[in-house]
């Protein structure tokens, strides 16, 4: 009986541990879901004829490279703006390509579909 009740706490512990040590992982990694919301007012410039960049546009992709601080955050969000520019049609890829430049944004990654988002450092 007193074995079993510290293998209970014993196992309590570890899984507690576990919890705990995972947590910071799991609030500092940066989901398709927020990427796709922070980008989303950027998707009538990149797919329409206007010559002005919305600042909601420029404020969302400055929000996401400045969460993007881990390399695993960077090829996430890489991989999300591709995931989101390739559902799109009629996707003008010169002004995608310009967003961060005319956001004033340095982007570690050219947000475009040909770029290969595991190479990013």
């Amino acid at each position: 009986m007193c074995s079993s009740m510290v293998l209970v706490r014993v196992t309590c512990l570890v899984m507690m541990m576990c919890m705990i040590l995972g947590l910071p992982q799991t609030l500092v990694a940066l989901t398709c879901g927020q990427v796709n919301t922070k980008i989303a007012p950027c998707i009538a410039y990149v797919t329409g004829s206007g010559s002005d960049v919305p600042k909601p546009c420029c404020n969302g992709i400055s929000a996401v490279n400045n969460e993007a601080k881990t390399k695993s955050d960077r090829q996430a969000a890489c991989k999300c703006i591709q995931t989101t520019v390739n559902a799109l049609s009629g996707v003008n890829v010169d002004k995608l390509a310009g967003l961060p430049s005319k956001c004033g944004v340095h982007l570690p990654f050219k947000p475009l579909p040909s770029t290969d988002c595991n190479k990013i450092a």
